[in-house]
């Protein structure tokens, strides 16, 4: 079996978010599906695709280990961000090709079922704190488990799709005032999980993270900028509730500081930004060494989410999955086939491969451009935090 053609398809999805899928195809009429994270730098990744196209094209795709380290260190500098993002994309649908080419759904290749289903977390919305507990509320009567939402701006509309405000102090405030609101609305049995998306700095996460222990989060997200590892070992001596860091991270050596130090409580592995399933395996098994567990990260569209879900039926270190929206309730149109999802968990039918398929001919009427940039944040003085 040879690869025979590698194609970007940028569609729309219902949530208002691009979905930007890569189909690898073979000279035996197999193809398979691949995500590709960090949307924004979709039009860069593009042209990334192409380049490794150049790389890959009559190879065997069941040679997922060597093509991975020719896509990475085909050049004398290993690959960057955007590259990673498109070595995730084209070695998740090299798994979805030797899935459908053995009749055996993905996750039974890499080693599974440990589980047979995967706990997950939505995420709660509201433009206000009355509108989050309410949401919240809403999910915790649908069967999830978990309730997730974000570091509050501070300009009166919560999850602006424009221009904001968030001023630091400001922020913390209303964050600890949602999280009391919303553990007194849902009760101690459901699970929270709060993302501060890298908008703070260490010394205001140390503040909020001790207003928030009696509240007992499951974690604390991206609680600082990622950049910096060692601010983590700054952090992990001064805070008393469970860490979640790693979505920015596009490969095990970004990982190797927090793992090896155990900085972080859960690892947060963005397979469609790390380098797909062949990375992301290297990096879950590491942590597995420092019981440290997994929470990948996925605000993506259907082929992530069932990458996701085969990685963690495969792994014994797992502490939860983020899954944004239901699956099998959007996009149905542009994704037939999906994974499905009941009673707060999502699970992975037995079907070759990831178990989902994209109709082309819906995908070539929603199509969409590549980039845009997210709302920009603004502090009270004109400075700017990250989104």
């Amino acid at each position: 079996m040879k690869i025979t053609g590698i194609k970007s398809i940028n569609v729309m999805g219902d949530h208002g978010r691009n979905i930007f899928i890569v189909k690898v195809s073979t000279d035996v009429g197999i193809h398979g599906l691949g995500e590709v994270g960090m949307i924004r730098w979709a039009a860069a990744i593009e042209k990334a695709v192409e380049h490794l196209s150049e790389l890959i094209m009559g190879q065997d795709p069941f040679s997922t280990e060597r093509i991975w380290q020719r896509m990475f260190r085909g050049s004398f500098f290993p690959a960057d961000g955007v590259y990673s993002c498109a070595i995730s994309a084209i070695d998740i649908a090299l798994w979805d090709i030797k899935g459908k080419a053995f009749d055996i759904p993905v996750y039974k290749l890499l080693g599974g079922p440990v589980r047979e289903k995967v706990v997950c977390y939505p995420h709660a919305q509201g433009g206000n704190t009355e509108g989050l507990v309410r949401s919240s509320e809403k999910l915790v009567d649908e069967g999830w488990k978990f309730i997730r939402w974000s570091q509050p701006e501070t300009g009166g509309v919560l999850e602006s799709p424009t221009k904001t405000r968030l001023e630091p102090v400001e922020s913390i405030d209303i964050a600890v005032q949602q999280m009391a609101r919303v553990r007194a609305a849902i009760g101690q049995s459901i699970q929270i999980c709060f993302d501060v998306h890298t908008r703070l700095d260490t010394a205001h996460v140390v503040a909020m993270c001790k207003e928030m222990e009696k509240y007992r989060p499951f974690f604390i997200e991206d609680p600082i900028r990622s950049e910096n590892h060692a601010s983590y070992r700054t952090l992990s001596r001064q805070v008393r509730v469970p860490i979640a860091a790693g979505e920015q991270w596009t490969n095990k050596w970004q990982f190797r500081e927090v793992i090896e130090e155990e900085l972080i409580s859960y690892a947060r592995i963005d397979l469609c930004n790390v380098g797909g399933l062949t990375e992301a395996l290297k990096i879950a098994h590491w942590c597995e060494t420092h019981y440290i567990d997994i929470a990948p990260h996925n605000p993506l569209g259907p082929v992530s989410a069932a990458a996701c879900v085969a990685l963690c039926m495969s792994l014994t270190n797992v502490g939860v999955q983020e899954m944004p929206k239901r699956p099998g309730r959007y996009d149905l149109d542009l994704f037939p086939q999906q994974i499905q999802w009941e009673d707060g968990y999502a699970f992975a039918i037995d079907r070759p491969g990831l178990g989902v398929e994209i109709d082309e001919s819906v995908a070539e009427v929603r199509a969409t451009k590549s980039g845009g940039w997210p709302p920009l944040l603004e502090r009270n003085d004109g400075a700017f935090t990250n989104w």
